[in-house]
């Protein structure tokens, strides 16, 4: 027998060429050029009245200064600290005036037993564990403080709570002369800080009494009252000096 082998053919299924889509390539659009826009130093000037009279551009030297959040935060702690007096004071058991023998007998009373009439139980006896005097009082470097004002300063700028007033120290130094200029200027009832050149005492004598004002000289101004106040308003005379006191440093002022 003649076997004859039988190749079989095994077709190989056809392959299918498949083309991927091209991934489209997006081009990122331009990137917006952004301006920066400078922060305006010019308020409304307004006179002894209260009479809005044209602008005034504050010097950039204070009110351009960087906002430093942070500093600012410290130096409203470091005020608000030092304004506690820490002056409670009580006495304990062994400070107060009394008799030191004991008091009754230690047993047999059928009372609770004690040593002395001066413990804190009794009238007139001491405190336990009471308050003692202590000092609150912290302090912050020169250079910070300034930097603190001035960070303060640029803060109302920016927040529009600022405004010149130029001639309130030639008014006739009644109350209700500054009363009434403040209402002109829509400041009635409002919480507003008066910020002086110097010792003005007619000036501080007039607006002492207005509601809701408070009068500080330059040197006086500190982080906490200018970002307490609502409005901030500035004697014309009071730039120069608001310059001299916070941008010149303890070293220059020494040598002058």
């Amino acid at each position: 027998m003649v076997t004859e082998k039988v190749k079989k053919v095994v077709k190989k299924p056809a392959t299918v060429k498949t083309t991927k889509p091209e991934a489209k390539v997006v081009k990122a659009a331009p990137e917006a050029k952004i301006e920066k826009v400078e922060e305006s130093l010019t308020v409304s000037l307004y006179d002894a009245a209260g009479k809005e009279t044209g602008t005034v551009t504050l010097p950039e030297s204070v009110f351009g200064a960087k906002i430093n959040k942070v500093l600012m935060a410290q130096a409203v702690r470091i005020f608000l600290v030092n304004q506690r007096q820490g002056a409670a004071n009580t006495k304990s058991r062994g400070q107060v005036d009394g008799s030191t023998r004991k008091v009754w007998r230690q047993k047999g009373t059928g009372r609770a037993r004690h040593g002395g009439i001066r413990a804190p139980l009794f009238v007139g006896g001491g405190v336990a564990h009471g308050p003692k005097t202590k000092d609150y009082d912290l302090s912050l470097p020169t250079k910070m403080k300034r930097a603190a004002v001035l960070s303060a300063l640029a803060s109302m700028v920016n927040d529009g709570k600022i405004k010149v007033v130029a001639g309130l120290d030639k008014t006739d130094g009644k109350t209700k002369t500054v009363a009434a200029a403040f209402e002109a200027m829509g400041l009635k009832g409002k919480r507003t800080l008066l910020v002086m050149p110097g010792n003005v005492e007619k000036v501080w004598k007039a607006a002492r009494n207005v509601a809701r004002l408070e009068v500080r000289p330059v040197a006086l101004l500190n982080t906490y009252e200018v970002l307490n106040s609502g409005t901030m308003v500035i004697m014309q005379e009071a730039l120069t000096n608001m310059e001299t006191t916070f941008v010149t440093s303890p070293k220059e002022e020494s040598k002058k």
